[in-house]
């Protein structure tokens, strides 16, 4: 028999810094084409333990869109990164670019020694990860990249279910299912839809837009152990919609001794992120955020801490110095995860596995 466990929330992270006490975050965004900047502006927008200093985007129209949508003044606009940088003093940054420009806004962070979360994934290939890890090391930055899945209270339960009280015992089969009906099919913005349906900016198409959920995930639950080889099958099903990207990702991760399947799909009839664990006696199953079916029987879950009891209050906590960001926001955990992507993309230009190195 399945038990179902009601769950929900969705946090997010960034970096760490000395604890200045109550005052408000002040904090910087760099880029508005990735469409979750909505999201984080609207969760800021009525606090007060937030202050959003500066916005750098080049596109005076983008500037003016979310200036009238959330009332920025002129003054919190630049088109200049350094500029804004050297302005507005943000404590951290959050980068909501194309993924293919997270290197440069990472390195312009490291200059000014603040530091910066982005929207997943880390980069676009192995190249753009090692500059931003170079850049984090040289000047001792933090990096720290922000999925909607590392906060769900499904998989922190999934977590302590089969890791911390090792019910089930040992991992073998592990399944992520993530995506949605296609970013033009759910009317994303023209700047949004432009760079993901460009295999530059965006790595690939869904293998990168949601093939990252699982990678992020099932390195996790192995506790950032690197794969011995990825294999992947990528389609194009509505070419006329993306015909330089795929819209269909399937892929097969090996490890010695278990196996992962990420699906990430621009065709599902409805949108997921839905991840299933297979143990070698056990289950669980995590549907979104908010419900987890389980071998165990109904568990109690308890509230988060108020340090992450939303996103903003964990991205304080961690500039602040109160939380140290780790595991599924790290930048070990997401230098393995380009890793992944990088070689399902080759496997799938090649239709041969991809062996890891050593």
């Amino acid at each position: 028999m399945r038990f179902r466990l009601l769950v929900c929330s969705c946090l997010f992270a960034a970096s760490l810094m000395a604890d200045t006490g109550d005052a408000p975050l002040r904090l910087s965004v760099a880029g508005l084409v990735h469409g979750h900047v909505d999201g984080f502006f609207s969760a800021v927008k009525h606090r007060t333990d937030v202050q959003i200093v500066g916005i750098f985007d080049p596109d005076r129209d983008l500037q003016k869109k979310y200036a009238s949508k959330y009332g920025f003044a002129d003054a919190v606009f630049f088109t200049d990164v350094e500029t804004m940088l050297v302005q507005t003093r943000p404590e951290a940054v959050a980068i909501f670019t194309a993924t293919v420009d997270h290197a440069p806004m990472v390195e312009a962070c490291a200059r000014h020694h603040i530091d910066a979360m982005m929207e997943k994934p880390l980069a676009v290939s192995m190249v753009e990860a090692r500059r931003i890890q170079r850049a984090a090391a040289a000047s001792g930055i933090q990096v720290i990249v922000n999925y909607e899945t590392t906060w769900y209270r499904s998989h922190h339960a999934m977590w302590q279910l089969i890791k911390q009280q090792g019910q089930g015992g040992a991992i073998r089969k592990m399944v992520a299912m993530d995506g949605h009906e296609g970013p033009k099919e759910i009317n994303v913005g023209p700047e949004f839809l432009s760079w993901l349906t460009d295999p530059v900016k965006n790595g690939a198409g869904a293998l990168f837009d949601f093939g990252c959920y699982g990678a992020n995930l099932m390195t996790w639950m192995m506790d950032n152990q690197r794969p011995l080889s990825v294999t992947a099958t990528l389609q194009t099903f509505k070419p006329q919609i993306y015909g330089r990207v795929d819209d269909e990702a399937n892929v097969l991760v090996e490890y010695p001794k278990a196996v992962g399947i990420i699906q990430g799909s621009w065709n599902w009839p409805y949108g997921r992120k839905d991840f299933e664990v297979y143990s070698e006696h056990g289950y669980a199953y995590a549907i979104g955020g908010n419900e987890l079916d389980t071998h165990a029987g109904a568990q109690k879950l308890e509230e988060l801490p108020p340090d992450e009891k939303d996103s903003v209050s964990y991205l304080k906590a961690v500039v602040r110095g109160r939380l140290k960001a780790a595991g599924l926001s790290s930048l070990e955990n997401n230098m393995i995860v380009v890793e992944i992507l990088e070689a399902a993309r080759e496997s799938g230009k090649t239709g041969k596995a991809v062996r890891l190195t050593p």
